[in-house]
């Protein structure tokens, strides 16, 4: 009987384990695809396919703001081995990745405050931008 107990124990841990991992890579999963949906959107505007809107650009800077505090607690260390495109160069240069999200959250900030036309948002929303491309080439496999 106690072996049961302590094998059912077992058991619903590493259920439980395994349901947190997958929990948290399909969360940085949804927050990455919420960014790429705003990044279209702030795409065609930068490429004058689509008019600029400034309630569409603060929205995405919201949806950013909220990745660059949220993103690094997501690459949890039991999360390496789940169905997702993050590179093993996560967890082995954690600092740079959590650095290149503490810069994306400064950007994002700057251009919170500095976005107030098409004329500021065409300066500074690039360099907000530039942070996906930068952690991308190191951080995450290839798609295509």
């Amino acid at each position: 009987m106690k072996r049961s107990m302590i094998a059912a124990g077992l058991l619903a841990i590493g259920v439980t384990a395994a349901l947190a991992q997958a929990d948290v890579v399909a969360q940085r999963q949804k927050l990455m695809k919420e960014n790429a949906e705003h990044s279209r959107t702030i795409g065609a505007m930068l490429k004058d396919q689509a008019p600029f809107n400034l309630a569409q650009v603060q929205a995405a800077l919201k949806t950013f703001d909220h990745t660059a505090k949220t993103g690094p607690i997501l690459f949890t260390p039991d999360s390496k081995d789940g169905n997702s495109k993050a590179m093993p160069a996560v967890w082995e240069k954690k600092a740079e990745f959590d650095a290149l999200f503490a810069k994306f959250g400064q950007d994002v900030q700057t251009a919170h405050s500095a976005i107030k036309d098409e004329a500021s948002f065409k300066a500074e929303m690039p360099k907000v931008l530039q942070n996906c491309g930068t952690c991308h080439k190191t951080f995450r496999q290839p798609v295509g």
